[in-house]
């Protein structure tokens, strides 16, 4: 079984699905409400009050969790512990709450998997589609074909955040709707043309907010009774002629949804105003339901990260044969340390395929160039934490240690580090190397044991031995070679 939890601005949601061949039921679902999105201060820092709702809700999905027999479980977060400053003191509580590690990903990685949801139920290979998605605290429109992306972009606008903008005391006026619809045209405009040029067949809406606009719209008949255009505009006089938030009586529509419909309402009819759409298809699947996709392509082995690797490795022209070689050799000194956990088996293999990546910049410092390129790429598949993780590996590959900032206190990193280090090091050498034929420990010191021959056959690697013992010193740990 497979659970997916969706930290959001608006609310906190959860999935349990169970896999059934090559689909995932849903056998738990739950939503709290707690608008995490309108606890941030001026300062955009989380209040006191926001992080304890947000820690109790937290607590009871853990409950909830613990209730399956789960193999796994993966939670993200997304626009407000983006961009709240107060996040990383937030993070801990709120991982021990849950029991689960929190991943904060990306505007573009969350389009990805809203995206991948929607196809996952959808099928359909052949149509062409525009989804857009309306959270708390931003908004994604992706277009697609099949379980391809082709394009993909987050925009920082999003209910509780436009809510809070335009109709700050609960009044709704017509002035203040034209007002939240002009400024959410202005959020898309600069991007539309690159969207309107690849075509569409189809248009889905995946959020909460969509589906709630949608209910409106059907269960109190107003307009043609779809998602249309023509519908939304007579879904916002209604809301006009409510004239306050206490006021809006609509059937389905939740009081907490409410607080915030006309922020989602807004933001919704100005993306559609500049992508010209007249007409769209609510539907139930979205973010959740692609966390657990991914999470069965990964237990799979059919890991979208991967992909990205190849891919970028393809598009910066990286030497495929050095870089397979890196990787491999790595990967074989790495099982030789044994460590702990596979944490950070692949991490190192893909550390190993991107490891040249900054010689398109510079020869000169090329480790820095490829980490800075690997932190700050849009990379689909990866948390913004696994491209840190990655970026540091790269990083390590060679010079001074003091720059991983005591990454090292980690002894299956610092194993992953020594591995790549060494990798590197016997390739640029030119030793062609088996894995039985180098022998390596590392416990309270490092201790590599190595061919004589190879000293005498290659100049340069007692020099570099010499100063990986140097640096490996002022990093605190012995390394001990033996012939």
């Amino acid at each position: 079984m497979l659970a997916a939890v969706d930290l959001g601005s608006n609310s906190f949601r959860l999935h349990v699905g169970r896999q059934d061949g090559d689909v995932i039921r849903i056998v738990k679902s739950e939503r709290d409400p707690i608008r995490l999105g309108a606890g941030l201060d001026r300062n955009m820092c989380l209040t006191e009050a926001a992080m304890q709702t947000a820690l109790d809700s937290l607590a009871r999905f853990r409950a909830i969790l613990n209730a399956y027999p789960l193999d796994r479980v993966r939670v993200v977060a997304t626009n407000t512990l983006r961009i709240a400053r107060n996040a990383a003191t937030f993070l801990p509580a709120a991982e021990q709450a849950i029991g689960h590690p929190i991943e904060i990903i990306s505007g573009e990685e969350e389009g990805r998997l809203i995206y991948m949801g929607v196809a996952s139920i959808l099928g359909a290979p052949e149509e062409r589609r525009l989804v857009i998605d309306i959270g708390g605290g931003s908004t994604e429109l992706i277009v697609g074909q099949g379980f391809g992306i082709d394009m993909v972009e987050s925009f920082s606008i999003g209910t509780v955040s436009h809510s809070h903008a335009y109709f700050p005391d609960g009044s709704i006026t017509e002035e203040a709707f034209d007002k939240a619809i002009l400024a959410a045209r202005s959020h898309f405009e600069d991007n539309v043309p690159a969207f309107l040029e690849l075509q569409w067949d189809c248009v889905y809406g995946s959020s909460g907010t969509i589906r709630a606009i949608a209910d409106a719209i059907a269960k109190n008949s107003l307009g043609d009774g779809k998602l249309s255009y023509k519908s939304m505009e007579a879904l916002k006089a209604r809301l006009i002629g409510f004239g306050h938030v206490s006021n809006i009586d609509l059937l389905g529509m939740k009081p907490d949804r409410a607080a915030i419909i006309m922020g989602g309402l807004a933001v919704l009819m100005g993306a559609l105003c500049e992508l010209h759409v007249k007409t769209m298809q609510p539907i139930e699947a979205g973010l959740r339901m692609g966390v657990l996709r991914d999470l069965q392509l990964r237990a799979t082995r059919r890991d979208r990260r991967e992909q990205s690797v190849q891919d970028f490795r393809d598009r910066f022209a990286v030497d495929a044969e050095r870089a397979d070689r890196v990787a491999q050799i790595a990967s074989a000194l790495y099982a030789q340390l044994k460590p702990a956990s596979n944490a950070y088996e692949r991490q190192l293999y893909w550390g190993g395929q991107l490891h040249e990546l900054g010689m398109v910049v510079s020869h000169s410092g090329y480790h820095k160039h490829g980490a800075y390129m690997i932190e700050n790429a849009d990379l689909p598949g990866f948390t913004s934490g696994e491209q840190r993780l990655l970026s540091r590996l790269v990083l390590g590959q060679k010079g001074n240690l003091r720059k991983l900032n005591g990454m090292l206190a980690d002894a299956d990193f610092g194993k992953a580090v020594l591995a790549l280090r060494l990798a590197v090091m016997l390739m640029h050498s030119r030793i062609d190397v088996l894995a039985d034929e180098l022998r390596l420990k590392m416990k309270n010191r490092i201790e590599v044991e190595i061919r004589h021959d190879w000293i005498r056959r290659h100049a340069t690697l007692a020099y570099w031995i010499e100063k990986e013992q140097e640096w490996w010193a002022e990093a605190g740990i012995e390394f001990v070679v033996r012939n």
